[in-house]
């Protein structure tokens, strides 16, 4: 039997600005900062890449997520689908595809929660 997985992945697809900052941003630098999980994972997908493009107040958040060491993931499909790519990579974002990864995430047990 293998150990438990102790990581959390937050997929992150909500174009909406208040989801975003009294949830998603707030649980999950949170969960690094108070060790409620070992490995933490955002990953930008959707709606959700435009937003961060845009907002310097996320873009803050994110940083702090960096720093603590959050990984910090979006969907290239989506991202180049809004023509944000580019921005978010600047923002210390990985934008790759996601979709394989995603699955690799989830059959090795990581805990998901969308937003």
């Amino acid at each position: 039997m293998t150990e438990k997985d102790d990581g959390l992945v937050v997929v992150w697809t909500s174009g909406d600005r208040e989801v975003a900052l009294k949830m998603v941003f707030m649980y999950t630098l949170n969960s690094k900062l108070k060790d409620w999980w070992k490995d933490v994972c955002l990953i930008v997908w959707g709606p959700s890449a435009k937003l961060l493009s845009e907002d310097v107040e996320l873009q803050g958040y994110i940083k702090k997520m960096k720093e603590v060491g959050i990984i910090l993931e979006a969907c290239k499909a989506c991202s180049d689908s809004y023509g944000v790519s580019e921005k978010l990579e600047k923002l210390g974002v990985n934008v790759k595809y996601m979709g394989e990864l995603f699955t690799a995430y989830v059959k090795k047990g990581r805990k998901v929660i969308t937003f």
